[in-house]
């Protein structure tokens, strides 16, 4: 890969980076956060919803909007609308009595923000890398992804040593350097061809009359994994501190381990993805039936050791189905389409996002068993539609 396209993925990656600290950054932070605003476990959970729902809400538009003016010039304006959000929520914190309602209003403007980041940086990727590059530069991707779910429960720890309020001004001070080398470094492959809505989304019902069962079932398998993942998260955080009395800074390293094991997952699955330009599908439902034996065990598992390998484990499973996917979706759409298919999938992410810790804590409220077997349950299903349906053929990397 030539020097110029190393930088330019370099600075794209920052992009998902900085998306997934929106939530990964404040789920240690919880326990601290509901103290001090006087909210439960369900109110508190919302700071993760309300910014998933709003960013699942605005990508499609988004994603319309970038294939007509330019990928670049919807991401960079993104990343700043996402750091002015921060600013919001962390200024209504700091300055004023009940700031709940509008540390709310701040998440929605971050979700919104966060809509036009990482999706469309998926598609700006899969237009300027070709199909024999694609599968390992959406594993960087998808690896910058992990890494920032890594590194934000550490960071967030650290930042929360200072204030749990400090947390939303990061946002902002990250955003400006990362949005000054998306301007700088990234460049368009190709040219725009601006359409009428209709003619637009007539081509998008073509794309999913050939293909939609199966990239349906593609796109909701990327849906369950986070909704998991992010469920699951919210209720460790939460038992780190009850439970196993870890808090602060030891808190947020161990959160970051299952992640690690994921993240790393993810990019030796996309670099071999690469090579062998096949098995998919094999690896999606590999990754699910990895996701659903650990919930399983997890129910029967109380010692933080065996708990921390087993997550690990789900961990891998996650990493296995998310480069496939990534692949598979922004494959299956031509240039002048992908940007939208690539923000219906980042939409169904979001929403995986945003329900994941509400309904574990709704099960959990019901009884352990239920949170996991549910759970477990439901990533059976789609295993199931998942080994059924994706068909690779028609959605394997083309240019």
């Amino acid at each position: 890969m030539e020097k110029k396209y190393r930088l330019m993925l370099l600075a794209f990656s920052w992009v998902p980076f900085i998306m997934v600290l929106g939530n990964s950054m404040l789920i240690p932070e919880f326990p601290q956060i509901k103290a001090a605003l006087d909210i439960d476990q369900f109110h508190v959970g919302l700071l993760i919803t309300v910014f998933s729902i709003s960013a699942g809400v605005a990508i499609p538009f988004l994603g319309y909007l970038c294939d007509q003016i330019g990928r670049i010039k919807v991401i960079v304006p993104s990343i700043l609308i996402y750091g002015f959000g921060g600013v919001v929520s962390g200024t209504a914190a700091l300055i004023m009595e009940n700031p709940y309602n509008i540390i709310l209003v701040g998440r929605v403007i971050q979700g919104v923000g966060a809509a036009g980041t990482a999706p469309i940086v998926m598609a700006l990727v899969g237009d300027i890398f070709q199909s024999e590059q694609r599968s390992e530069a959406l594993g960087i991707i998808e690896s910058a992804n992990g890494i920032g779910k890594v590194i934000s429960p550490i960071l967030g720890s650290a930042i929360g040593l200072i204030s749990w309020i400090a947390l939303f001004f990061f946002y902002a001070l990250l955003a400006v350097p990362i949005a000054a080398g998306v301007w700088f470094l990234g460049e368009e492959k190709r040219e725009q061809q601006k359409q009428c809505l209709k003619d637009y989304l007539n081509k998008i019902k073509d794309i999913f009359k050939k293909k939609g069962l199966s990239l349906a079932t593609t796109i909701l398998s990327g849906m369950l994994v986070l909704f998991i993942l992010f469920g699951l998260l919210s209720y460790f955080s939460d038992i780190l501190e009850t439970r196993y009395d870890i808090r602060g800074f030891v808190k947020g390293l161990v959160i970051a381990i299952p992640i690690l094991f994921m993240s790393t997952t993810s990019y030796l699955n996309g670099v071999a993805l690469k090579k062998i330009k096949k098995y998919f599908k094999a690896s999606i439902v590999t990754g699910e039936v990895l996701i659903c034996v650990s919930l399983i065990i997890l129910n029967y598992l109380n010692s933080l050791i065996p708990y921390l390998i087993i997550f690990s484990l789900l961990g891998i499973g996650t990493g296995l189905v998310l480069p496939a996917i990534n692949t598979l979706v922004t494959s299956s759409a031509r240039a002048e389409q992908r940007g939208v298919i690539t923000s219906l999938y980042g939409s169904a992410r979001f929403v995986g996002v945003a329900i994941g810790p509400p309904t574990f804590t709704y099960l959990e409220e019901i009884s352990k068993k239920t949170m996991y077997f549910g759970s477990s349950g439901i990533t059976l299903v789609i295993l199931l539609l998942a080994f059924f349906l994706i068909k690779e053929k028609g959605m394997t990397p083309q240019g």
